[in-house]
């Protein structure tokens, strides 16, 4: 028969085996759990690095979409002031297949008034205007202002004539100048300043309108 004290061991013996069966079987569940929670919080992550980059690869097409805006309105710009030249071109071509009898005939046949002269010497003297005040000015938009005004002159009194052309070339150039200083041909570094070589074309100029009839 056993003592009550070794009863009283068998029984804390079997209890703290007991207890400690427990303590492993809790062990293993708050592990299981850690690593379900260490699984999960490294999915959540993925996921967030994921999102991430794509927003990272959002903003970057925006930011190429952006920097396209300009080009896109260059390209529109570029394409008004080709239909302009196409134009002009177009009345420049009307012009020369006029064969000169024809043109003879239609002179003879159109006696040119006094208005007419009125509106040559008024070109001339806007253009020699403008030459003149080269030297005190250095604004390239109110210059273009100037020639886009004596331009529609020049076309409502020739009807067509190269020099439309050649002041469309000009004004193009005027569009993106800062200065009348900047170089004309802004890609060769020995080209001469707008004001300069906008000086020698108006002389061009008037010379031809003097002989024009």
């Amino acid at each position: 028969m056993e003592e009550p004290n070794d009863l009283t061991l068998n029984d804390l013996s079997k209890s703290f085996k007991e207890f400690d069966e427990k303590i492993g079987a809790f062990s293993s569940i708050l592990e299981k759990f850690g690593l379900d929670i260490i699984t999960k919080m490294g999915q959540t992550n993925l996921k967030i690095t994921q999102l991430t980059d794509k927003i990272n690869e959002l903003d970057k097409a925006t930011i190429d979409i952006k920097s396209l805006i300009p080009q896109l309105s260059n390209v529109i710009e570029n394409q008004k002031i080709l239909e302009k030249d196409l134009d002009l071109i177009k009345s420049l071509i009307i012009n020369i297949n006029i064969s000169p009898s024809k043109k003879e005939g239609v002179e003879d046949v159109i006696e040119r008034n006094e208005s007419a002269t009125d509106k040559k010497e008024s070109i001339i003297s806007q253009l020699n205007d403008l030459k003149a005040d080269l030297e005190d000015s250095d604004d390239p938009q109110a210059v273009k202002s100037i020639l886009e005004k004596i331009k529609e002159e020049i076309f409502e009194f020739t009807g067509g004539h190269r020099i439309l052309y050649e002041i469309s070339q000009v004004t193009n150039r005027l569009n993106s100048a800062k200065s009348l200083s900047d170089l004309f041909d802004a890609e060769n570094s020995s080209s001469e300043s707008i004001e300069k070589y906008l000086e020698e074309k108006i002389e061009f100029w008037i010379n031809k309108l003097m002989v024009k009839n």
